[in-house]
C-alpha cells in the first residue's frame, strides 16, 4: 500500500499538488476498499472513522481532484450515484463491469476483450482510442441461483 501511496503522491506533485493529510486519508480508504466501488458518501463515512476532522466537502474535492488527475475513475452505473475506482497501473484500460439489475451487485471483468474492436475503430475512423469502458447489465449468478462464481 505504501508504494501505491508514494506513486499517487508523485502524481500529485507532478501537477503542483500536495498529498495532504486529508488527501492521504481518502486515498488510504480507497486502497483498503478497492473492490467496493465506493460513493463519495461511502468514502466520507470511512474517512471519518480515521480522521473525524475531515468534512464531506473535503472528501468530494479530493475525489474530484483524483479523478481529474486520473488516479481514480469516476463511474456511474445508471443509478445516479457517482462511484470511484482506483486506476490500476498494470492495465492499459479500465476494467469492465457486470451490473445486476435485481440486487445491484457489481462484478468486475479484468480482461480487456475490446482490443480488436479498438484497432478497427482506429483504422476505420482514424480515431485514437485512449480508454474505454464496457458495462453489462443483467441478472448475476447469485440471483440466477447458481452457486459458483464464474469470475
Amino acid at each position: 500500500m505504501e508504494e501505491r501511496i508514494e506513486k499517487i503522491k508523485q502524481q500529485l506533485q507532478s501537477q503542483a499538488y500536495k498529498l495532504t493529510h486529508q488527501r492521504e486519508a481518502t486515498v488510504r480508504v480507497l486502497l483498503e476498499n478497492e473492490e467496493d466501488h465506493l460513493s463519495a458518501e461511502d468514502v466520507f463515512m470511512l474517512v471519518k472513522d480515521k480522521a473525524p476532522e475531515i468534512g464531506l466537502a473535503t472528501v468530494y474535492r479530493t475525489l474530484e481532484l483524483l479523478s481529474e488527475l486520473h488516479v481514480v475513475e469516476k463511474i456511474n452505473f445508471g443509478d445516479g450515484v457517482a462511484r470511484y475506482d482506483l486506476r490500476n497501473d498494470s492495465t492499459h484500460h479500465h476494467h469492465h463491469h457486470l451490473i445486476c439489475v435485481q440486487c445491484g451487485a457489481m462484478d468486475e471483468i479484468m480482461e480487456d476483450w475490446l482490443g480488436p474492436l479498438e484497432e478497427r475503430v482506429e483504422e476505420q475512423f482514424n480515431f485514437t482510442v485512449v480508454d474505454h469502458r464496457l458495462d453489462f447489465q443483467g441478472i448475476c449468478f447469485r440471483c440466477n441461483g447458481k452457486t459458483n462464481n464464474p469470475i
